[in-house]
């Protein structure tokens, strides 16, 4: 990293009807840094990303970019400046193959005719260069695992000579060796005199691959150029939410989980997972953990009657769960881990999403009744501190966190006895989370089961009363999250060894 600033933005203004979006944000990026772009949902950071990349214009302050000031009209000037946005939905053609994604738009030519081989020859250079060669340049990239797209979408950039790359969110979607491929290709483009914006919500990553940071908070900076090595993670947090990390996680209540809500017996499901038994009692919060295709998501979907099992069998109050319908009927919601492609209509306004699952109590006649709706909707917005509170705009304006707080809220209008969440806070916050937290806690007090997934450990830890460790399909252990810790479940998790007396 040198001390040549190449992108600097000053008193950097937006606002949207209703909402100032950005309230002068000061940011400084040099050239071959990685910068991380830190704050909750809401702060300000996609808004910023768009002002940077040409989707929106400022209302006011001023940004320059390789000394110069600059207002770009549209992406396609910002891309031509040499500013390269990847969102964390990358903006890939599937039908396309990896060589025409690449050069899509600025392919070489030969007369009147695309140069294909050119262009195969192009690509193949690029991919070198992320050091990512064995990716085939003829391959449809709707064929590629998410690691390889993400490549083919850095690829794009570097294409057009791009000296800065600004990356939204990019491990979300990733198993922990690709996160540890994309921080050797961050740190190639790095070397060679590349700025990276970096921007998520995982602070152990930051740690790792950022050299500074700078804080978000209400579309204000609360903190510009940190260190991103030595900067307490309490005072990270304390920039980001105003409050100390001790209290991200609510307590733990002492209580006797003696009613059994959901009762698992032998549940296997072709290459997938075997023999799975465990039980969720009323009111008690259940989690597990394991890594990405240990078979967690797939035990969870099949509960909920979305996959099919091959044996064992599924009880909710001792009643059977065959498929969708019947949990539902029995009283199971299930918030999925893909929620802006499994859970949301994003193009529809938040009351019509939050009333989905409960959408025949809305309807007469044939019609429905949409101030029904948006009244109920308004009461689930009001118990959840949605924001905003207005359930008649889109969900797609939503950040994440409120988004899955929408997803949630769904089953809060049905009689819901058992909540399943899949990576409840992907993509969310520290502020959001804790509100999360606390609302799944809140739930487990009025009696409500929840059985959850998620990758990451402590978050298992510190919410769930009890935890279950799955690896290669099988359930290995389980235990009260009192008597586990973070190293003992990533033993687990990645070695497998079963402990004395747990049931497998």
């Amino acid at each position: 990293m040198s001390d040549h600033v190449v992108l600097s933005l000053t008193g950097v203004v937006k606002t949207f009807p209703g909402v100032r979006a950005l309230d002068g944000v000061e940011l400084e990026v040099r050239a071959g840094e990685v910068h991380c772009l830190l704050g909750q949902n809401g702060a300000g950071k996609s808004t910023l990303i768009k002002v940077l990349s040409g989707v929106h214009r400022p209302d006011a302050g001023e940004i320059v970019w390789r000394g110069e000031p600059v207002s770009f009209a549209n992406p396609q000037a910002a891309m031509k400046a040499g500013i390269a946005t990847i969102y964390q939905e990358l903006d890939l053609v599937d039908e396309l193959s990896v060589a025409e994604n690449i050069f899509i738009g600025q392919e070489p030519r030969r007369g009147w005719f695309v140069n294909r081989a050119a262009m195969r020859r192009g690509a193949r250079t690029v991919l070198a260069r992320l050091g990512h060669p064995e990716i085939p340049v003829t391959a449809e990239v709707g064929e590629l695992p998410a690691a390889a797209k993400q490549i083919v979408s850095m690829g794009r950039a570097l294409s057009r000579e791009a000296g800065l790359m600004i990356m939204d969110e990019p491990s979300a979607v990733l198993a922990q060796d690709e996160v540890h491929n994309l921080f050797r290709v961050i740190r190639d483009l790095s070397s060679q005199g590349i700025a990276v914006i970096y921007i998520s919500h995982r602070l152990e990553e930051i740690r790792e691959i950022g050299d500074r940071v700078t804080v978000l908070k209400d579309g204000r900076t609360s903190a510009v150029g940190l260190d991103a090595k030595s900067t307490p993670t309490r005072d990270l947090v304390r920039r980001m939410t105003g409050r100390t990390i001790e209290y991200v996680f609510p307590p733990r209540p002492a209580r006797d989980h003696t009613e059994p809500l959901l009762t698992v017996e032998g549940l296997s499901r072709g290459g997938e997972f075997t023999d799975v038994s465990f039980t969720v009692h009323k009111g008690e919060i259940v989690g597990i953990a394991g890594l990405v295709g240990s078979g967690r998501t797939e035990v969870l979907e099949t509960v909920y009657g979305a996959r099919p099992a091959d044996a064992g069998r599924v009880l909710v109050n001792g009643r059977p769960v065959t498929g969708v319908g019947s949990a539902v009927r029995r009283g199971l919601g299930m918030a999925p881990e893909e929620r802006k492609r499994q859970a949301l209509l994003l193009g529809e306004p938040i009351y019509r999403n939050i009333t989905l699952a409960t959408f025949r109590r809305y309807a007469k006649a044939g019609f429905t009744r949409a101030g029904a709706e948006q009244e109920a909707a308004t009461g689930i917005a009001d118990q959840l501190d949605l924001r905003p509170r207005d359930v008649r705009r889109p969900v797609r304006t939503l950040s994440g966190g409120n988004q899955q707080k929408v997803v949630v809220g769904r089953w809060l209008l049905g009689d819901t006895r058992l909540l399943l969440l899949d990576e409840p806070t992907r993509g969310v916050d520290v502020g959001a989370r804790a509100e999360l937290y606390q609302m799944i806690r809140r739930l487990a007090d009025d009696g409500v089961g929840v059985l959850l997934v998620s990758s990451e450990v402590p978050e298992v830890l510190g919410l769930a009363d009890r935890v279950l460790v799955m690896r290669e399909g099988r359930l290995i252990h389980q235990a009260p999250a009192a008597d586990l810790d973070e190293h003992r479940v990533l033993d687990l998790v990645m070695a497998g060894s079963l402990l004395e007396g747990s049931p497998a």
